[in-house]
C-alpha cells in the first residue's frame, strides 16, 4: 500500500481500491462497547482499546485495512450503571454480517474479527459458524475468540512489569486502566480509582455477573483493582494481545 494509513474511514475510495489491487485484501473488524468502567475510566475504554489494537494488528499483518470499530456491543450486564449502551446479540451478529458482505463485494478475501470488550466473546463464538457459512466462499471469516487468553495476557503483563497480576479481574482493573494510561492518559480520573470485586473469576461468578448484572457483584463496577496502573503495563498488555490476534490470524491464513 502506498499510504501508511490503515483505517479505511480516513482513506478515499480510490486509495482503498488501489490498496486492494496491490494485495491488501484482509480487513480487520474490531468490536467493542460503550459501557461503564468504574468511577475512573470513560465509557469509551473498550472502543479506544479496540481502535488501537486494530491498527497494530493491521500493521503486523502488513496486507490488512481496518474497518471502523463497532462501538456499541453486547453489554446488558452493565446496564445497571448510567450511560451504558447495549445491543442484542442478534443485532451485533447482523452488523457484522452486513459489514462483511460489503467487503466481499469490493474485493476483500478475508476478514479478521476480534473484540476490545470481553463481554462480546460469547456472542462471537456463537455466531462465528453462521457468519462463515453466510459469507463463504467469497470471504474467509477469522474470529479471534479466546477471551481467557486475553485475560491471561493482561495478568502476565501486569505481573511481569510490576508484580501486580493479582489485581487483574478483567474490567477497569490495573490492566485496563494501564491501557488507557498508555493511549489517552488525560481520560483517566486517577483520583477516583478504587478496587472493586477481588474474588475469583470462576463459572459461578460469571453466571451471576451476566445474569444479575455487574452491579450485583461490584458496587463501583470494577472487577479487580486499578491501583498501581502505569503506561508501561498498558504498552505491555497492548503488545501481548496484538501478538495473540496476529498469531491466530496468521495461523488461519491471514
Amino acid at each position: 500500500m502506498t499510504c501508511p494509513e490503515r483505517r479505511i474511514e480516513y482513506l478515499t475510495s480510490a486509495e482503498i481500491a488501489e490498496a486492494i489491487a496491490a494485495g491488501d485484501r484482509t480487513a480487520i473488524l474490531p468490536l467493542a462497547a460503550t459501557e461503564q468502567h468504574g468511577p475512573h475510566l470513560p465509557l469509551s475504554m473498550d472502543s479506544d482499546h479496540a481502535d488501537a489494537l486494530a491498527v497494530r494488528i493491521a500493521h503486523r499483518l502488513a496486507t490488512a485495512l481496518v474497518l471502523p470499530t463497532v462501538r456499541v456491543g453486547y453489554s446488558p450486564h452493565h446496564l445497571g450503571f448510567p450511560g451504558t449502551l447495549s445491543v442484542r446479540a442478534s443485532t451485533l451478529e447482523a452488523i457484522c454480517l452486513d459489514h462483511c458482505a460489503n467487503l466481499a463485494a469490493h474485493g476483500f478475501t478475508r476478514v479478521v474479527l476480534f473484540s476490545g470488550h470481553l463481554g462480546n466473546y460469547p456472542v462471537m463464538r456463537d455466531f462465528e459458524p453462521r457468519l462463515a457459512a453466510a459469507l463463504a466462499p467469497a470471504l474467509q471469516v477469522i474470529v479471534y475468540r479466546n477471551s481467557a487468553a486475553v485475560l491471561d495476557a493482561w495478568r502476565e503483563s501486569a505481573e511481569s512489569v510490576a508484580a501486580l497480576g493479582s489485581r487483574v479481574r478483567g474490567h477497569a482493573d490495573v490492566a485496563e486502566t494501564s491501557v488507557m494510561l498508555a493511549l489517552h492518559p488525560e481520560r483517566v480520573r486517577a483520583g477516583r480509582a478504587a478496587a472493586g470485586y477481588l474474588g475469583p473469576v470462576d463459572e459461578e461468578f460469571l453466571r451471576q455477573a451476566f445474569i444479575e448484572g455487574v452491579d450485583a457483584v461490584s458496587v463501583n463496577g470494577v472487577l479487580g483493582d486499578p491501583i498501581g496502573a502505569s503506561d508501561a503495563i498498558g504498552h505491555a498488555a497492548l503488545d501481548a494481545v496484538t501478538d495473540l490476534v496476529v498469531e491466530y490470524a496468521t495461523a488461519h491464513g491471514a
